[in-house]
């Protein structure tokens, strides 16, 4: 009788397979709603209800997937903590190195601070964000992170 080992990412036939991903926390659905800001496909799966509480969610980027350059707005509190969960990704402020992220790194990202986030190249990636709470609240989107910028990260 011949063993099956499954591999992270892959199903029993060694296929990658989407359901796989998205760590302890599972894949969600396509992130649709946000489409517009990732290059690439993202997931997300909510954890809590925002109507009730406080916006916590899991995201799941596929290989090469990255949001553009975003900044969490508040006039006191506000900002973001990213919890990497599974794989590995890229995380960098405006002006600053890129930082590599492995599970159970921790980001805190202060509001009003211009910065992107997204898996690495060759590797899916999860994090539980968590929106801070804060006063006047309020997310910009702007530039995507070019190919060329993207591509410069595997050099560092």
């Amino acid at each position: 009788m011949t063993k099956v080992v499954q591999t992270a990412g892959r199903d029993a036939l060694g296929t990658e397979s989407p359901t796989s991903h998205g760590g302890i926390f599972g894949l969600g659905g396509p992130n649709d709603a946000y489409a517009q800001y990732f290059t690439g496909q993202s997931y997300l799966n909510p954890l809590t209800d925002p109507a009730q509480t406080q916006f916590i969610a899991n995201v799941t980027f596929e290989p090469g997937c990255r949001n553009n350059w975003h900044i969490h707005h508040a006039e006191d509190g506000g900002g973001q903590i990213l919890l990497v969960t599974d794989g590995e990704g890229w995380y960098q402020e405006w002006g600053q190195p890129a930082r590599r992220l492995l599970p159970g790194d921790v980001v805190v990202i202060p509001a009003n601070v211009k910065h992107w986030h997204g898996a690495a190249a060759d590797s899916w990636m999860s994090h539980v964000a968590f929106e801070a709470p804060g006063t006047a609240c309020a997310n910009e989107w702007c530039e995507p992170v070019t190919d060329e910028e993207y591509a410069a990260l595997s050099l560092q």
